[in-house]
């Protein structure tokens, strides 16, 4: 859910916005986390049939890295391994959903 979203949800409920469960713009987020989050989605994806999603591939990181002009480096990959880490967590999350509910079909 964006914040406009959360902001006319809360208006058409008459109700005030808790600021404690506005969810944050990209603006609310370091520069250093908008790039992590900028360079995660332009990251191929490593996908196998049978297996799933296996996280993004790195090879192209040097590059977004030197394009960036990152200087801390240690967060910027502790950011991108975190996003990597959910997304990973979704997937399997999402495969077996699915698997259950083929299991519940037969």
């Amino acid at each position: 859910m964006t914040r406009d979203r959360y902001l006319k949800m809360c208006e058409q409920l008459g109700k005030d916005p808790d600021p404690k469960e506005i969810p944050p713009d990209m603006e609310d987020f370091p520069e250093i986390a908008v790039l992590a989050m900028t360079t995660f989605s332009h990251l191929g994806d490593r996908v196998y049939p049978d297996i799933g999603y296996m996280g993004k591939d790195f090879t192209n990181l040097p590059y977004y890295i030197e394009q960036y002009g990152i200087e801390d480096q240690q967060l910027f990959l502790e950011i991108l391994t975190y996003l990597e880490s959910r997304a990973i967590e979704n997937s399997q999350e999402a495969l077996k959903r699915e698997r259950d509910k083929l299991k519940r079909k037969k």
